[in-house]
């Protein structure tokens, strides 16, 4: 399998266009902007394997790749990987879609970023409370 190819069993947990606004100096998108897409992702799909509110309360591992650029089409697949009894670990592949051409057609896709986050699940008084089985 090409590590760079999308997934095509699923869609994306989220799908964004970066910006310019989300550029560093050397006009590649800041790593805290792809930090925090990674953190929306492995949330959504945290909250609803928790029925309900999470929190982050841990980054396991976080590896950028290659650069996104300006333009680039980014998506996140997000999956739960573990269930403890008030946590979940998610795991997040991140791919950017770039060099658009007519007809709806990418010229490259590459993952560029992988990393495994873990959310407790929380009661309405923000203390941890137990996942559903």
């Amino acid at each position: 399998m090409n590590p760079d190819a999308l997934p095509t069993d699923r869609e994306p947990t989220l799908r964004v266009v970066p910006l310019p606004r989300d550029t560093n100096t050397a006009g590649d998108i800041f790593g805290g902007w792809i930090m925090s897409q990674v953190d929306l992702a492995g949330s959504v799909v945290a909250s609803r394997r928790a029925q309900g509110r999470v929190v982050t309360v841990a980054v396991n591992a976080f590896d950028f790749k290659k650069p996104v650029y300006v333009g680039d089409w980014v998506s996140f697949y997000a999956e739960v990987v573990k269930v403890g009894n008030t946590s979940l670990t998610v795991d997040v592949k991140v791919y950017a879609e770039r060099g658009w051409r007519s007809g709806s057609v990418f010229t490259e896709c590459v993952r560029v970023t992988e990393a495994v986050l873990t959310y407790v699940a929380i009661d309405p008084k923000r203390l941890p409370r137990s996942v559903p089985s």
